[in-house]
């Protein structure tokens, strides 16, 4: 890959992960419109774990509270805390997307990456997220989440591997038809992107090593990094301001988005 490639590549992956708009998307479509060569799956998933380490740097209080708080609760005098009962409800959420991301693996790698369906998915998620917005109550806060509540946002993740849909833009969607706040729903999304993006990233890592194909490791060191510095970046203006300005901006991004896509197409 060329550099100019690796640079664009990154800041685009970094700076849509975690805004409701589909980072995939933008992977997929961005060498398309530049006329890049197709990235491959393998520098996606670069570019995801640089977006990764970002999140881990910028709630690092807070996941050191959970990991003290999780590992205290073992034994005959541990205690459950709403931190340590944060950590058993992520991973509650998780599972949905580990099945179905294992089972549909080949079909998201191929069949799904089109301009059709993220122009289909960019606009109809687009617009089930500005419902979820305009109809929510928005009184709760992440640690009032139920089982069932973080079962329910895990099975919407589960439509998270369709390019298009966004990760961060379906469960914050979810969050937000549960009555979470703008910023509890997304502080959610962002913890439940940790072992969801790790599990992804280790399953296209085996591959790769498994593989006798030549990887540009020099590349994906690049691709994390820049992508690293984009996306803390870009959480910690979106943390700070998304009860202020809402959904409603990063909609109207996905109608424009996949209309442009759609005319494009035609």
């Amino acid at each position: 890959m060329e550099t100019a490639h690796i640079f664009i590549l990154s800041l685009v992956q970094g700076l849509t992960e975690f805004l409701p708009i589909s980072s995939s998307a933008h992977l997929i479509l961005t060498p398309r419109v530049l006329g890049f060569t197709d990235q491959g799956l393998d520098f996606d998933i670069a570019v995801h774990m640089g977006s990764l380490i970002a999140i881990v740097s910028y709630m690092r209080r807070d996941l050191w509270c959970m990991a003290k708080d999780f590992s205290g609760s073992f034994g005959v005098n541990g205690r459950t805390t709403e931190n340590s009962r944060m950590v058993w409800l992520i991973a509650f959420a998780t599972v949905p997307i580990v099945i179905f991301g294992a089972l549909f693996k080949t079909l998201v790698e191929t069949d799904l990456r089109t301009t059709l369906v993220i122009a289909t998915t960019t606009i109809l998620f687009g617009l089930l997220l500005l419902w979820a917005d305009l109809r929510s109550t928005r009184q709760r806060n992440e640690h009032q989440l139920s089982w069932r509540d973080g079962l329910i946002i895990g099975c919407f993740q589960i439509l998270a591997i369709i390019p298009g849909t966004s990760r961060s833009g379906i469960t914050i969607t979810a969050g937000l038809m549960l009555g979470l706040t703008r910023e509890a729903a997304s502080r959610f999304s962002f913890l439940l992107a940790i072992p969801t993006i790790l599990m992804s990233g280790a399953l296209v890592s085996l591959d790769l090593l498994k593989s006798d194909l030549p990887v540009d490791w020099n590349a994906l060191l690049q691709g994390i990094t820049l992508s690293f510095i984009a996306a803390y970046t870009c959480i910690h203006f979106f943390l700070r301001f998304v009860e202020r300005i809402g959904m409603l901006p990063f909609v109207i991004y996905r109608m424009l988005l996949g209309g442009a896509i759609i005319l494009f197409m035609i």
